[in-house]
């Protein structure tokens, strides 16, 4: 057996102590498959003293992570540090300058800058691995970038958030609103202390930035991704789209348009015959449609400590048999810049759901806002509601381009009618 890969550990939270454990667990079977030995030979964090509940004491400790770019003794860095910039981002930069192989389940790095290290990497000779950075334990992007390699993608989607899909499948499950369910999901670790990364959309539009560059072949563009989180979802929507045989989920959804890149993470009301109506819980799963594979779908465990860290060390084996291609399928000199899509023309059916004074003409109102717009509405409920002077009007509207549903809202904007900004969720088709 050839010599030990030799792993160089920043950060050692929860996805850093469980790469720890994996990699002392399998440790012979890791071996046996990679063709030989993955070793950690070195550590670092920010604070020395604490008990990981993982020993540490057969690895080098670096007060400085910074060290680990000019170690002579080490073959591959893996940052699980965190953040999109700051000390995540040196050690990224110095790591690959210095040829030495970068593995990261960073999102917001490779969302924000994996354009760059890219760039250095190819430059350098030095691999750049990401696969535990989208939907955990899930080998989309292994899948993607090989298994479907000869194919042009359609579109991807899916579900990329774990706290957001377990909020909403348990509002669904119990009738409890947002808040209720978020305070449950903190208690029990599924949701941070602060989730605003998650809930306001944040993290899904990481990862499909990263998914949207490797499937159609673009520049990075987190920007252009247009983002809603699920802050606003009510347990009425979720009774309401039940009633009409729909789920909700946030979905993350990109495709070229007519050369363009549409990228939108949005809370969505999915078919219950839809593949992802039936992901419950904080799972992840993807779709992507190929011009010959056709449909294909990617689900499982989308974060914790054993999927991201089992990700994690499959990059590592991957480096370890010398199986690395292009971080994003292709040279990052060949990814190419495309413009964000217009949306006004795009057409589908919308869900939209209206807080109301409790009043003589409000429905009338809203129907003509909604006709004078083009908007022909399918059905529409109006549930009691109890006490107060409020009531809730649920709309689901026949297909209809999107600018006709800014309109009619634009026509209702500043109605004395209106107790609260408007819902609206697109439909995606089965």
């Amino acid at each position: 057996m050839t010599e030990a890969l030799r792993v160089a550990l920043a950060g050692l939270g929860t996805v850093g102590t469980g790469v720890v454990r994996l990699i002392e667990e399998n440790r012979e079977l890791i071996a046996r498959r990679a063709g030989r030995p993955v070793e950690i030979v070195a550590v670092s964090a920010r604070d020395r003293s604490r008990d990981r509940g993982v020993d540490l004491s057969g690895y080098r400790w670096a007060d400085d992570m910074a060290a680990f770019a000019q170690a002579e003794d080490i073959d591959v860095v893996c940052e699980l540090v965190g953040g999109s910039d700051g000390p995540a981002l040196a050690l990224a930069r110095d790591a690959l300058g210095a040829g030495k192989a970068l593995v990261t389940a960073n999102k917001a790095l490779i969302a924000h800058h994996g354009l760059e290290l890219a760039d250095i990497a190819e430059r350098t000779g030095a691999p750049l691995l990401f696969e535990a950075a989208v939907a955990g334990a899930i080998p989309v992007l292994k899948g993607l970038r090989e298994g479907a390699a000869a194919n042009r993608i359609e579109r991807v989607y899916g579900i990329l958030n774990g706290t957001c899909n377990y909020v909403l499948s348990a509002m669904e499950a119990d009738g409890r609103d947002f808040d209720e369910v978020l305070s449950a999901a903190q208690a029990i670790g599924y949701a941070e202390a602060d989730p605003a990364f998650d809930i306001e959309g944040t993290d899904a539009a990481h990862k499909l930035s990263i998914l949207a560059s490797l499937c159609f072949g673009t520049r990075l563009d987190f920007a252009g991704v247009e983002t809603r989180g699920i802050t606003q979802v009510r347990a009425e929507d979720i009774a309401q789209a039940r009633a009409l045989g729909y789920v909700i989920r946030l979905i993350g959804f990109a495709e070229l348009d007519e050369g363009k890149l549409f990228q939108r993470v949005h809370p969505c009301l999915l078919p219950l015959a839809h593949p992802l109506a039936r992901i419950d819980g904080a799972t992840n799963a993807v779709v992507a449609e190929g011009n010959y594979s056709g449909r294909l779908l990617f689900q499982g465990a989308g974060a914790g400590d054993g999927p991201t860290a089992s990700a994690v060390v499959a990059d590592l084996v991957d480096l370890a048999r010398g199986q690395v291609g292009h971080s994003f399928a292709m040279p990052a000199s060949a990814l190419e810049p495309a413009e964000t899509a217009e949306t006004g023309h795009r057409s589908g059916k919308v869900y939209l759901r209206f807080e109301v004074a409790d009043k003589v003409g409000v429905l009338a109102e809203i129907a003509a806002a909604m006709r004078d717009a083009g908007v022909s509405v399918e059905s529409l409920i109006q549930p009691a509601l109890a006490g107060g002077d409020s009531a809730l009007i649920a709309i689901v509207t026949h297909e209809v381009e999107e600018r006709c549903i800014d309109q009619a809202l634009q026509k209702l904007a500043g109605s004395d009618s209106l107790q609260a900004e408007p819902m609206v969720m697109h439909i995606l088709n089965a």
